[in-house]
This record gives structure tokens, C-alpha cells and sequence, in this order.
């Protein structure tokens, strides 16, 4: 699994390192924009307090405060960490839907949508094998 590199743009690395980095499945949905099987991830029913990271640099994403149960199979949240992530339109599969990438390595992690919960009525719709869960009181030291 992909580490913090010490401050190195992680989108910066070549291919070859991105794959040296990550799990074959994790490279075909970060860096390819691929979707895990609907309810095979862990993260699915994870429900401690804690942060919700990215798999590829580890930026901070999610906070489990905004983590819901969508029903769709997927980790899904109502609100990103302020300046967390990024959008853009995704016109594949012939339909336009608005993808989700990480702010920091430009990772794929999946869609948002317009059918969540309140305040926001927003449904951030992650893979979780793009993302890693950081248990509240598990931060790392001196950072």
C-alpha cells in the first residue's frame, strides 16, 4: 500500500512507480479509473471515528463523521475534508456523471452524486480500495 512520500508531488510519479506503490487493484482504480465489485470492500461497514485517507498518497479525504449507509455498495459520504478533492465531468459509459479525484495525486476514487443525505443532499460515492481508514487516536507522530 502506498505510504506519504515526504512531501514529493505524488502525481509526479512515473507509471513505474505508481504500480511499484500500489496492489494491482488499487493501480486499476486510482490510475485508471476502474470500479471495485459493488459490497466487497471493508470500509463498507467501517464505523469507528477516524479519517478516511487516499490509498495512493495519503492524503486526508473524509472524516467518519460524514460516512454513511447509501444502501449502493460503496463507501459513501456527504462531505470531503475542504480542499480534499476535485471534480470533473466523466463522459464514459455513455452517460455524464461527475468524477471524484484526490486533490493531491489526482487518484480516481470514484463519483458524486445529487441523492444524499443533508446539509449537503450529496452522495460521494468511493471505491474503498482507493482509500485506507486512520482510526481516530492512530495518527502518526510529529507530523
Amino acid at each position: 500500500m502506498a505510504e506519504r512520500n515526504g512531501g514529493t508531488a505524488p502525481d509526479s510519479r512515473s507509471e513505474h512507480e505508481w504500480r511499484e506503490a500500489l496492489t494491482p487493484d488499487q493501480y486499476r482504480v486510482l490510475r485508471e479509473h476502474g470500479t471495485e465489485r459493488a459490497g466487497t470492500s471493508c470500509l463498507l461497514s467501517e464505523k469507528r471515528p477516524g479519517t478516511f485517507t487516499c490509498a495512493g498518497c495519503g492524503t486526508p479525504l473524509f472524516i467518519s463523521g460524514t460516512k454513511f449507509e447509501s444502501g449502493t455498495g460503496w463507501p459513501s459520504f456527504f462531505e470531503p475534508i475542504e480542499g480534499a478533492v476535485e471534480t470533473q465531468a466523466d463522459r464514459s459509459h455513455w452517460m455524464v456523471r461527475t468524477e471524484v479525484h484526490c486533490a493531491r495525486c489526482k487518484g480516481h476514487l470514484g463519483h458524486v452524486f445529487d441523492d444524499g443525505p443533508a446539509p449537503t443532499g450529496l452522495r460521494y460515492c468511493m471505491n474503498g480500495i482507493a482509500l485506507n481508514f486512520e482510526p481516530k487516536g492512530s495518527e502518526p507522530q510529529g507530523i
